[in-house]
C-alpha cells in the first residue's frame, strides 16, 4: 500500500491536472499518481526523461541501464515497468532478465553499458579508467558516457521514490531470476 497520498488524475487539481491531462494522458501509472503531490516531482521526471530523449542512447540502451540498476537497487515496481517497457524498446525478454544481471552477453554493445551501469552505482560513480575504456572500446563516445549517467541518475531517482512511497505494481510482474 502506497505510504503517500496517491493523486487520482481524475480529480487532481492546478499543475498535477495539467501534467495527467497532457503528457502523462493514458499514463496515469501509481508512480505518477504518487509524484503528484508535488508538480515539480512530476516536472523534474518530465524534464529529465524529455532531455533523455533527445540522447544518442537509444531507447533500448537506456532501458538496459534502468534494468540493471532497477534491480541492483531492489526495485520491483521499476523491475515490472521496465521488463515491459524495454521490450517496447526492442529488447528480448532474455535480454531483460541479463540486464537485469549486469551483464548482456548476448549483445556486446548492451553488455558494455550494462556492466558500465553496475559500476557506476558499485564504484558510487568512481569508476575506473578501465571502465571507461570499455565503454569505449563497445563504440561509446563521450556523449554517451554522460548520457548513460544522467540515465542512472533518473533509475536510481525512480527507484528510491518507489522505495519511499512503496508504490502498488501496475505493470505485470518481471520474471524471477
Amino acid at each position: 500500500m502506497p505510504r503517500l497520498q496517491t493523486i487520482d488524475p481524475s480529480t487532481a487539481t492546478g499543475r498535477a491536472k495539467e501534467i495527467f491531462d497532457g503528457p502523462l494522458k493514458g499514463k496515469h501509472f501509481n508512480i505518477f499518481k504518487g509524484m503528484a503531490n508535488s508538480p515539480a516531482v512530476l516536472d523534474m521526471y518530465l524534464a529529465m526523461t524529455g532531455a533523455l530523449s533527445k540522447a544518442s542512447l537509444s531507447a533500448k540502451e537506456q532501458e538496459v541501464i534502468q534494468l540493471a540498476i532497477g534491480q541492483a537497487n531492489d526495485c520491483d515496481y521499476c523491475q515490472a515497468a521496465h521488463t515491459a517497457i524495454g521490450k517496447g524498446a526492442g529488447l528480448t525478454e532474455d535480454q531483460t532478465i541479463e540486464a537485469r544481471r549486469g551483464s548482456v552477453p548476448s549483445d556486446a554493445k548492451l553488455d558494455a553499458l550494462a556492466r558500465f551501469a553496475i559500476a557506476i552505482n558499485e564504484k558510487k560513480g568512481f569508476v575506473s579508467d578501465d571502465d571507461l575504456s570499455a565503454m569505449r572500446s563497445a563504440g561509446y563516445d563521450d556523449g554517451a558516457i554522460a548520457e548513460a549517467v544522467a540515465s542512472f541518475a533518473l533509475a536510481v531517482f525512480t527507484n528510491y521514490f518507489n522505495h519511499v512511497n512503496d508504490s502498488e505494481i501496475d505493470f505485470p510482474a518481471a520474471p524471477a531470476i
